[in-house]
């Protein structure tokens, strides 16, 4: 006899033979059986589709791209370079990322830009810096907030310092802090940016600490942190507010003395000597991080694929030896806890630069 082959639809066909090989499972049951077993191979083919498009979604980026908000050369340039370079390097992506130029607003013309016309491009990625939550959280970026954008992740930092001149009669903070307190309108803090820059601000914590008003700070504005270096040394001013990857060269070769380090731990290398403000007492701490955002519209699939790709990116030697290159300390924050960081510094800002009157 041949024997015949059963299916969801000759079931009932079938059924009429069981009885005599001692199975009793009703008719309605069978088919309920079967409808079961149509309905999984159904959801699972289902899911391999939606597995199959979320991976094309998250395909790697057809034409990489960073833009620097400002002139080739600076920190968005510096920033830009770090993942151009490491990513390639690194093999997260295999067309070279074109480095690209938008001037204006010290980044406020490209965050405009990505928002009104970028916004879902997933080729693109902007650098920013926590100089660009300070001008957010000072309304100087337009009509949007930080919540216009996606922010992926930050790939290092510099730190803040606090300089004096290697002559300088001041050794520690607690030296500086007890001598503006006593005379604050006798000190003149310099710094490589305008009254509400971060070196501002960084020089306001100093007049905080002394319990004096950061409105009556005499701080002198110069262009860069060269500047403050040669007014430091020609004894010009006493006091400087700078960066560790600058001013740490010229306290190594003894020609100016930082005093500390605003980071959370002492800094490695030349500099592994010098105490942070918080080991001296005070709570400061002032990281000049280098990150990226993406537009508001951008796909979550998208978006994880960068914050994916720069963190394989991040844990890798090459990626180190890029980072140091260029001057930064370790400092790695991606996707959420990034997020989280950029609106926690926003909210920070606002209520320094309130309390500072801007």
């Amino acid at each position: 006899m041949n024997a015949t082959k059963t299916t969801p639809t000759d079931v009932s066909v079938n059924v009429l033979l069981w009885p005599a090989l001692g199975l009793s499972e009703k008719r309605s049951d069978i088919r309920e059986r079967m409808m079961i077993r149509n309905t999984m191979k159904f959801l699972a083919g289902a899911a391999l589709v939606g597995l199959a498009a979320a991976t094309a979604a998250m395909a790697e980026p057809t034409k990489p791209e960073c833009l620097a908000g400002a002139k080739p050369g600076g920190g968005f340039d510096l920033t830009c370079r770090l993942a151009a370079n490491a990513l390639l390097e690194t093999n997260q992506i295999k067309q070279p990322m074109a480095v690209t130029y938008m001037e204006g607003g010290v980044g406020a013309v490209a965050y405009n830009h990505v928002i009104s016309k970028r916004s879902s491009d997933p080729n693109l990625i902007t650098a920013a810096s926590s100089g660009s939550a300070l001008l957010l959280a000072q309304g100087k970026f337009g009509q949007y907030d930080e919540s216009a954008v996606r922010w992926l992740g930050a790939l290092g930092a510099d730190f803040g310092v606090i300089v004096v001149n290697a002559d300088s009669p001041y050794k520690t903070m607690a030296d500086l802090v007890a001598a503006y307190k006593a005379e604050p309108t006798t000190f003149a803090i310099a710094g490589g940016g305008a009254v509400g820059s971060q070196d501002w601000m960084k020089g306001s914590l100093i007049a905080k600490a002394a319990e004096q008003d950061p409105k009556t700070m005499r701080y002198v504005a110069l262009e860069g942190g060269g500047a403050v270096l040669t007014a430091l040394e020609g004894g010009h001013v006493q006091v400087g507010s700078g960066d560790a990857a600058e001013m740490g060269k010229h306290h190594v070769a003894g020609k100016v003395r930082i005093l500390a380090v605003m980071s959370p731990e002492r800094l490695p290398g030349e500099l592994k000597d010098i105490p942070t403000a918080k080991e001296q007492g005070f709570d400061i701490e002032w990281p000049v991080w280098r990150g990226y955002y993406v537009g508001k519209d951008v796909s979550d699939a998208d978006y994880d694929w960068w914050v994916n790709a720069l963190e394989a990116m991040s844990k890798t030697p090459e990626f180190a030896k890029e980072r140091e290159a260029r001057g930064l300390f370790e400092f790695t924050l991606l996707g959420k806890d990034f997020d989280d960081r950029v609106k926690s510094d926003v909210a920070k800002f606002k209520v320094m630069a309130k309390e500072a009157g801007f």
